[in-house]
């Protein structure tokens, strides 16, 4: 039999997360590689009883189908919260996603079609480009600097470029490097977006865990003519097995993604989507949230201080605010890909991220991510430190 797959496919490769998700179930390699938040971390006995709650007093609802676009219930309690924090919304705007990796498929499906440019971060987050591939774009990535995306260079991409269609941004946290859009550029984005009358797909998981300085707004909140799609998750905060994400959009962007999402999976887990309502009815989110804070903020300090005392010189790191991520620059020429299948995994079982494939357009391979909060402290010292002792010395 002859197989004849769509063109779209031959956009669609292996990745890195894939791998890096495999290696992170090996308990004998110290993978600072996926985006893993800390499972001693996740509210276990609450989130049992939530599940208990749900199956054992409205075992029936709970299992039935609801609506394509979530439960009522936990669109609202999402509309209230992201008031609360700044960016007013109604239950209406919100469309439950399965986890925020939906939300990056089904915008790419709605927007773009092939040879449409997509604006990126120079870096970007690799699964954003799984999502957007299928799709056939182009990418014109955009250099960053340590407050986000360079708008200058913005600008000037977008005089070059009148079939721009999307600009996605990571703009709290970024994934990969874990640096912070400052307010300033936040005002700048949105302007440029007006002026070019773009869509702006802003990602959000990693925003709740910030542990050091001044909470920003959300490009959302800054959005003055509906063109920000705002996209979160409770991966992050919650536990990602439950693949519970969500967007905030316009009525009309909104009504739109709800089709694909209905033609896509119909709905997300009704048991999953009242396991969540619950947790936020009967417990305080807000304070295990903390928790995560206090957690990671310990952790990227201990992950920071051993990279200064293990490392050689010639190795610079980003000094993130929160979220998960730190960035790595070695020296040019340097194979970060390379020196972890010869050197890292062979002899010091300690993996992470290669930083060539999140470049969109023309891959730099003297970089790595590296998570710090899917590790005891422990093992953040023992990883980082054989990391150094290799840098230094490569058998």
């Amino acid at each position: 039999m002859t197989t004849s797959f769509a063109r779209r496919m031959s956009r669609v490769q292996p990745s890195a997360i894939r791998e890096l998700l495999q290696l992170g179930d090996n308990p004998n390699v110290i993978s600072f590689g996926g985006g893993y938040p800390d499972a001693t971390l996740f509210p276990y006995e609450e989130l049992c009883a939530a599940a208990q709650t749900a199956l054992v007093e409205d075992g029936a609802a709970s299992l039935q189908y609801t609506s394509s676009s979530g439960t009522p219930q936990l669109r609202a309690q999402i509309a209230a919260r992201m008031t609360r924090q700044g960016t007013p919304c109604r239950a209406d705007d919100v469309l439950i996603l399965h986890g925020g990796q939906q939300g990056l498929d089904l915008v790419a499906k709605l927007f773009l079609n092939p040879g449409d440019v997509v604006i990126t971060e120079n870096p970007t987050f690799l699964g954003a480009l799984i999502a957007f591939n299928p799709c056939e774009p182009n990418y014109v990535a955009i250099g960053m600097d340590d407050d986000g995306m360079d708008m200058n260079q913005l600008e000037q991409a977008l005089i070059a470029t009148p079939n721009a269609k999307l600009i996605y941004t990571v703009p709290d946290f970024h994934n990969p490097t874990g640096v912070t859009m400052s307010l300033a550029r936040r005002h700048e984005l949105i302007g440029l977006a007006n002026r070019f009358n773009l869509i702006i797909l802003e990602d959000t998981p990693y925003r709740e865990i910030r542990f050091a300085g001044e909470s920003l707004p959300t490009l959302k909140s800054l959005d003055t003519e509906d063109r920000v799609i705002y996209l979160g998750t409770f991966s992050k905060i919650l536990a990602p097995a439950l693949r519970i994400g969500w967007t905030v959009a316009s009525p009309a962007i909104t009504h739109q993604l709800g089709l694909l999402k209905l033609a896509a999976d119909t709905q997300c887990s009704t048991l999953n989507m009242k396991i969540i309502s619950l947790f936020l009815e009967q417990n305080d989110i807000e304070a295990h949230i903390g928790q995560l804070r206090d957690a990671y903020r310990r952790k990227c300090d201990v992950m920071l201080r051993t990279m200064a005392e293990s490392f050689p010189d010639t190795v610079t790191w980003t000094k993130p605010n929160g979220g998960l991520f730190t960035w790595l620059t070695f020296p040019v020429g340097f194979d970060a890909a390379d020196f972890m299948r010869n050197q890292l995994l062979p002899h010091a079982s300690v993996a992470y991220v290669p930083g060539a494939p999140f470049f969109a357009v023309n891959p730099v391979p003297n970089h790595a991510r590296v998570n710090y909060s899917s590790q005891s402290d422990s093992r953040i010292v023992q990883g980082i430190t054989a990391m150094g002792a290799l840098l230094k010395n490569p058998r």
